[in-house]
């Protein structure tokens, strides 16, 4: 039995936003079980790629609020780490 772990964890520079609640969030841990390795590796993969994804959508979008003078993409800090381990 395998173990897919992920941990994603984002912060917000107080430059960002007046709502000091958001500025910073706990990570999230996230487990899921797989039969095999390789089942737990594609799931990393898969993840992995989405998470990545995601994080460009969203500096993309600051860089263009960037653009108008109302955010910055260096005020968003977006970390995450996928394991796949054995149970």
């Amino acid at each position: 039995m395998w173990i897919l772990m992920y941990v994603f964890s984002y912060s917000v520079s107080p430059a960002a936003t007046n709502d000091r609640a958001e500025w910073r969030l706990l990570p999230n841990v996230v487990f899921q079980e797989f039969s095999t390795e390789e089942r737990c590796n594609t799931a990393k993969s898969k993840l992995e790629g989405s998470l990545k994804e995601a994080g460009a959508k969203l500096r993309s979008g600051l860089e263009d609020l960037k653009s108008l003078g109302k955010a910055d993409p260096a005020q968003v800090i977006i970390a995450f780490n996928v394991e796949c381990v054995p149970k």
